[in-house]
């Protein structure tokens, strides 16, 4: 079945916000907003609601270490159920000390 072709499901969230630490570096930004990811999200998320957070793995980069990145919901509109109808939308929200970035190749990483 092509994405078209699919329904979203009964109770699906028409819109859902994550917001992510002021901290996270601009490589772990770009992977944040890009169309795998926000696929990636609209078939793991599953059930959502305003308040609860995830810690999400968005990549090593290269050479690099694990980036995790803790993601927290910030609203959600419509049902509590993410899937490919969803419309994932992202907020900054204060530091937390995220780490992440290129540790192999540099010893305090990327902060931009």
């Amino acid at each position: 079945m092509s994405r078209q072709d699919q329904q979203p499901t009964e109770n699906a969230a028409t819109k859902v916000v994550l917001s992510y630490p002021s901290d996270l570096s601009t490589w772990g930004r770009d992977k944040l907003d890009g169309s795998p990811f926000r696929a990636y999200l609209r078939k793991t998320l599953g059930r959502v609601e305003e308040g609860g957070t995830t810690e999400q793995f968005a990549g090593v980069g290269c050479c690099g270490d694990t980036l995790d990145v803790p993601l927290r919901v910030e609203s959600v509109e419509g049902g509590d159920t993410v899937d490919d109808s969803t419309t994932i939308e992202y907020e900054v929200r204060d530091s937390c000390e995220v780490e992440g970035g290129w540790r192999v190749q540099s010893a305090s990483g990327p902060t931009e």
